[in-house]
C-alpha cells in the first residue's frame, strides 16, 4: 500500500488554503476551545451555514469558562437553527467538565472521555489543538481515501476499512512535523478537489498515487448503499397571540427529539395526518382558531409535515399558560426555537397579520 506523499499534499495546502473564520493564523497557537467548538459546529452541518452562527457564538461565550457559566437556555438560543439540538446541549455539558478538568485533555483518549465528543472530534481537537499525529475521519477524507485506493465497497459497510486505511495517510516524516496542517489539508482537499461530483484530479497534489484516477472510477466512490425512503410524521401546532403582542410557548420533554426547546404548543407527531377536529382538541385555548399555512421540516430519519393554526385573544389567563409560557413575539426571535418552530411561528405570525 502507497503512503500518499504529505509533502505535495502540504505545499498545496500551504498555497490555497481555506480561510475560515476558526482557522488560525500560521504561528499562532490555536486554541482548543475554538477548534473543538468549530467542530461540533460543522457536524452534519456545512462550512457556509456554520460561519455566522461560529461568530456570534463566540461573541457571546468568548472562552470555555463563559460558556460553562451560561444558562443552559441561553445555550440553546444561541444554537437555535442548527439543528441537531443534542449537540448544543452536550456543548454545555461538556465546558462545564472541562472547566472542571480545569483545561481541555491534550489526549485523544484524554478528549473522547467529554461529553458528546467521539473518536472523530477527539482525533480534530488532538491532531488541531495540540499537535498529535493522528487523522481525524470525515466524510471529506473518507472520499480521499476511498478513491486514493480504489475502495470499491459502498458505504456505510466500508466505513471500518476506511478509517483503518486513513489512519495511515500520515506515515511519512512531514505529516507527523505539522499534524494540525495535514489534518486540514485533508479536509481541504475533500472539500474542494476532491469534492463529491466532478473532482479535479488535473489540479490534485496525489493524482500520481490515486488508484480511483488511474482506474477511472475516482468521481464514482466513495460509493453508498441505496437509502431507506424516509418515513413521514405528521403534527398540528397553535400558535396564538394577545394584546399585548405575546405568544404562547412551551418546553419540549427534557429527552428526545429537540430535548429542552422551546416549541409552539401542538400534537404528538405520528404517522398518520390529523383532522382538524382531532386537532382542535388540543388546542392550548378556546379561540377562533384558523388554518395559517403548512410547514415541511426533513429531520435525520423522518420528514415532519405540520399544519399551523393561529388566533388572537384579548389576553391570556392564568389557566392559559399553566402549561407554558409566554413571550412578546420581538423576543422570539432570540429564544430556544429549532428550525421547524422558527418556520411555525413565521407562518403563524404572517397570516394573523394578513388576517
Amino acid at each position: 500500500m502507497i503512503t500518499p506523499p504529505a509533502h505535495a499534499l502540504l505545499h498545496w495546502y500551504d498555497r490555497h488554503r481555506r480561510s475560515l473564520p476558526w482557522r488560525f493564523r500560521e504561528g499562532e497557537t490555536p486554541d482548543p476551545y475554538r477548534v473543538w467548538l468549530s467542530e461540533i459546529m460543522l457536524q452534519q452541518t456545512t462550512v457556509k451555514a456554520v460561519g455566522p452562527y461560529y461568530l456570534r457564538f463566540v461573541e457571546k461565550f468568548p472562552t470555555v469558562q463563559a460558556l460553562a457559566r451560561a444558562e443552559r437556555d441561553d445555550v440553546l438560543a444561541a444554537w437555535a437553527g442548527l439543528g441537531y439540538y443534542s449537540r448544543a446541549r452536550n456543548l454545555h455539558a461538556c465546558a462545564q467538565a472541562v472547566v472542571v478538568l480545569g483545561g481541555f485533555p491534550c489526549t485523544v483518549e484524554g478528549l473522547r472521555a467529554l461529553p458528546g465528543i467521539g473518536a472523530y472530534t477527539a482525533a480534530a481537537v488532538a491532531a488541531i489543538a495540540f499537535g498529535v499525529p493522528v487523522v481525524p475521519v470525515d466524510g471529506n477524507v473518507e472520499r480521499v481515501t476511498a478513491r486514493l485506493y480504489n475502495v470499491q465497497e459502498p458505504l456505510p459497510a466500508a466505513r471500518k476499512k476506511l478509517a483503518q486505511l486513513a489512519d495511515g495517510l500520515n506515515g511519512d516524516a512531514a505529516a507527523r512535523q505539522r499534524p494540525s496542517d495535514f489534518a486540514q489539508a485533508l479536509f481541504d482537499l475533500g472539500s474542494s478537489l476532491c469534492s463529491p461530483r466532478q473532482p479535479a484530479c488535473g489540479l490534485c497534489p496525489w493524482q500520481a498515487v490515486c488508484a480511483g484516477h488511474a482506474q477511472g472510477t475516482a468521481a464514482t466512490l466513495p460509493r453508498k448503499a441505496p437509502k431507506a425512503e424516509r418515513p413521514v410524521r405528521y403534527g398540528v401546532h397553535f400558535m396564538v397571540m394577545d394584546g399585548a403582542g405575546q405568544v404562547l410557548l412551551r418546553k419540549r420533554p427534557e429527552t428526545g427529539l429537540l430535548a429542552a426547546m422551546t416549541e409552539l404548543p401542538g400534537t404528538d407527531w405520528r404517522t398518520t395526518p390529523w383532522t382538524e377536529a382531532e386537532a382542535l382538541t388540543h388546542a392550548p385555548v378556546a379561540a377562533a382558531w384558523q388554518k395559517a399555512g403548512a410547514v415541511k421540516h426533513v429531520f435525520t430519519h423522518f420528514t415532519l409535515n405540520v399544519v399551523v393554526y393561529a388566533a388572537r385573544v384579548a389576553q391570556f389567563s392564568n389557566q392559559d399558560v399553566r402549561d407554558g409560557f409566554l413571550l412578546p413575539v420581538a423576543r422570539t426571535k432570540t429564544a430556544s426555537l429549532p428550525s421547524i418552530m422558527q418556520k411555525c411561528m413565521t407562518t403563524g405570525y404572517d397570516f394573523l397579520h394578513r388576517a
